[in-house]
């Protein structure tokens, strides 16, 4: 039996735990919003690290490893809530009318668990043995050592906190702006080009402008280029082929690109996907077996296992793996329980449990290995999600073959939509659990804490999200869902799930447009060789991921656009003060300001479906004023420019100062 070292810094304590699971609740909320209204997610590693020591600088005895366990526990919330990619997909094909609390939380905590369970073995290899970049890792880390190791890193946590709070109070008084009707929602252009049309929507919000800034330039890039090939090529062809002259030019280029440009996308992120992750297998094996390897070393050797490098026992991550098989079982059980499917649960069941078993293991390892490459952020968790959806729906298919009929697809529809939940949640925790643990190593911290930690977040988060996810389904619902009962008129969009159902009626259906989805395919091994190409001319120092491309053709402009505008701000200010001794002050408090933007108008807007729910008033802010569209354009465009600007500059000066 090795021998362990107990002794180390103050790391898991209640009023820690308290926190965490405290930031995990707000954080969760404003992502399930997010998530739902445009598709994408954001780290919240950064903006909890700088909440918690701001927060516990009040305690004289608070230790940097115990602000780690806070955004360890807090970073669940921006990857758990992943799962929204998926599930309204159920409500979306009108197999749920509202979002069942203990299912829906089944399906998070299990899926949740398992990936903290699957990343255990990897860490070693992939964590401390690894040249992997890992730089949202890196990043809070770098945060948490200047927040406590001085004075001025004292001064720059409360400033840091100044910055997530007037972040988040501008973005929501300019979404409550947008929802009194004060200014535009959206500002657009669309127009006839020929016998076709075509045009741009950019949506009203600076969330989205601040999830630009944080997914960088080459992102931005890659997006932008994707709008070109979306809206400057695909759009005006395919109208053109296909003129309607009795519709609006933007009837006829939204028509066309929900029906034919979006599956092309879909079809470009899948191939992108596959390619990505094609090369991945070789490492994925390598960590997995040197883990082993280690620890049958240690228990042969009885060596003495440092703190910094304890994990949960292997024995421990094995038993639960198998234990969570028990609920994961009777949870799809019960998901059949009294349908059409009940004479297959027992064969359904077991290719679901396999399916959670197998795909899990795969989906976890490969999004921790592009965490580490990439950063939790850009971690193709769409194209995981898309391959999950194929996967799952060809095995229950296959299963149900025999008495299909329309009723009987549209079940087994459902069940592979709610078998991709769970290993959706694999996939995320698996995402965020090495870059967690990244920075613990680089902030001295016990690993298996952190993972106790990650459990506990996994807990509150799964709690969260069902909740969450009801009260926009009763306020807004979702495009495409029936909608029975919903007050507002203006549902979100999903579009993440919008696919994923999509996809999955395709399959098991068989009326998947085949045709488009190759032609994207194509597309995505085009770009895949014009990255490799760009990477190599280059010397690595630029690319263009395939996987940003395929993305900005599937999702609408309208979320699109303002992404591109926020990275290319965001460069062009990090630009303007790298060369200043307080550059790198400036950059940190630009981040947790853009951070603020995407909480505060998620948690606002959440804010006003409870307004919704509580009147029974679909527009509830809604102020009556006789300005024209452009007026309410001119406006949000300038209020919005002002906003960021003034901000940026607020950003600049105040780093100036902490250096004087």
């Amino acid at each position: 039996m090795a021998n362990v070292a107990l002794a180390g810094p103050k790391e898991i304590t209640i009023r820690g735990v308290l926190l965490g699971i405290v930031i995990t609740l707000v954080f969760t909320a404003a992502q399930v919003y997010l998530g739902l209204k445009v598709g994408l997610t954001f780290a919240t590693s950064i903006p909890a690290a700088v909440i918690s020591m701001a927060l516990l600088s009040a305690f004289k005895d608070a230790t940097i490893q115990e602000n780690n366990i806070v955004q360890t526990i807090a970073s669940a919330a921006g990857t758990l809530a992943s799962v929204i990619f998926v599930l309204p997909g159920l409500l979306m094909i009108g197999w749920w009318a509202h979002v069942p609390f203990w299912p829906t939380f089944g399906a998070c905590a299990i899926g949740g668990v398992l990936g903290v369970m699957y990343t255990v073995p990897l860490r070693r290899a992939l964590v401390s043995q690894s040249d992997l970049p890992y730089p949202e890792g890196v990043a809070a880390a770098e945060v948490l050592k200047v927040g406590t190791s001085s004075r001025s890193g004292a001064a720059e946590g409360k400033l840091g906190l100044m910055a997530v709070i007037w972040g988040s109070v501008t973005s929501a008084l300019f979404a409550a702006a947008a929802g009194a009707k004060l200014m535009a929602g959206e500002v657009a252009v669309y127009f006839k080009a020929g016998s076709g049309a075509t045009g741009i929507g950019a949506a009203s919000s600076l969330a989205l402008l601040g999830a630009g800034h944080l997914m960088g330039i080459t992102v931005g890039i890659a997006m932008l280029v994707g709008l070109i090939i979306a809206w400057a090529v695909l759009v005006p062809v395919l109208t053109s082929m296909d003129p309607m002259p009795a519709l609006s030019a933007a009837d006829h280029a939204l028509g066309v690109w929900s029906k034919q440009v979006r599956i092309i996308g879909a079809g470009t992120i899948g191939a992108a996907a596959i390619v990505t992750l094609a090369g991945l297998g070789k490492p994925v094996l390598g960590g997995l077996k040197s883990a082993l390897e280690t620890a049958r070393k240690a228990k042969m050797t009885g060596a003495e296992i440092p703190r910094a490098d304890q994990d949960l026992p292997i024995f421990i991550v094995g038993l639960v793996t198998l234990l969570a098989m028990v609920p994961a079982g009777w949870l799809l059980a019960s998901f059949l329980q009294g349908g059409v499917l009940s004479s297959l649960a027992l064969p359904l069941v077991a290719v679901g449990v396999g399916y959670i078993l197998v795909a899990g293991v795969f989906a976890a390892a490969v999004c921790g290995y592009m965490a580490g490459l990439i950063g939790s952020s850009n971690s193709p968790v769409s194209g995981i999600a898309i391959l999950t959806i194929l996967g799952a729906s060809l095995s229950v298919g296959f299963v149900g073959k025999h008495i299909m009929g329309p009723e009987v697809a549209h079940a087994l529809v459902a069940y592979a939509l709610f078998v991709t939940t769970v290993v959706l949640a694999v996939a995320v925790i698996g995402n965020d659990n090495l870059q967690d643990l990244k920075t613990g190593q680089l902030v001295g911290a016990t690993p298996w804490k952190q993972q106790v930690g990650l459990l506990i977040g996994v807990g509150a988060g799964s709690a969260v999200v069902p909740l969450v996810l009801e009260l926009l389904n009763r306020a807004n619902g979702f495009a495409g869902a029936p909608n029975v009962g919903v007050i507002s008129d203006n549902p979100l969009a999903a579009p993440q799930a919008t696919l994923i159902s999509t996809l999955a009626k395709g399959v098991i259906g068989n009326n998947l447009e085949w045709d488009l989805v190759g032609y994207g395919a194509l597309l995505g091994l085009l770009l895949v060789v014009v990255n490799f190409v760009v990477k190599k001319a280059s010397g690595d120092r630029y690319s263009l991921p395939p996987l940003g491309v395929g993305l900005a053709i599937y999702l609408p402009s309208a979320v699109t656009a303002p992404v591109v505008v926020g990275a290319v701000a965001g460069w062009l200010f990090e630009r303007a003060v790298s060369s200043a001794t307080w550059g790198e002050t400036a950059k940190r408090i630009g981040v947790l300001i853009m951070s603020g933007f995407i909480v505060g108008e998620s948690l606002f807007n959440v804010g006003l479906a409870g307004l919704i729910v509580a009147s029974g008033v679909g527009e509830p802010l809604a102020i009556a004023n006789g300005m024209s569209e452009t007026t309410h354009m001119l406006i949000a465009l300038v209020l919005g420019g002002a906003i960021v600007s003034g901000l940026y500059r607020w950003a600049a000066r105040s780093a100036q100062k902490i250096a004087a």
